[in-house]
């Protein structure tokens, strides 16, 4: 077996990788099969054929956005759809626009509203299916 981190080899029952210290299984710099190096979003090893599928099934993927920042963003500026816009959201924010608008800015406690869900917890998710950061 291979680190998935730093590439070298270590015993099969081997918990943690003994050269860099990450558990076995994670990290995706090289196959856990043969040891080769291979890309971060590579499916399957290009040296072996070994899929890389269940390293990317390990734990959700927590994206780069703030949970707090696309709160506030739907608080102070709901109605023009700015939170949708920073979550990835592009359909969704440009509806908001035009809801707002339309309404003479009443459809605007819809953005309100989603606000105090993304800060409550009850949005945790971008367009991506990535996890907001707290």
């Amino acid at each position: 077996m291979f680190c998935r981190h730093c590439g070298k080899e270590m015993p099969n029952e081997a918990t943690i990788c003994v050269s860099c210290g990450v558990p076995a299984g994670k990290g995706n710099a090289f196959c856990p099969v043969c040891g080769a190096a291979v890309a971060p979003e590579a499916a399957i090893c290009v040296a072996c054929g070994a899929s890389l599928e269940q390293k990317k099934a390990d734990e959700p993927k927590v994206g780069a956005k703030s949970k707090l920042v696309a709160g506030l963003l739907g608080l102070f500026l709901g109605a023009y759809g700015i939170h949708n816009f920073y979550l990835g959201f592009t359909k969704k924010a440009v509806i908001q626009i035009i809801v707002s608008v339309v309404t003479c800015g009443i459809g605007g406690v819809w953005g309100f509203i989603e606000g105090i869900m993304l800060l409550c917890g009850k949005i945790t998710t971008d367009a991506n299916g990535d996890l907001l950061k707290e």
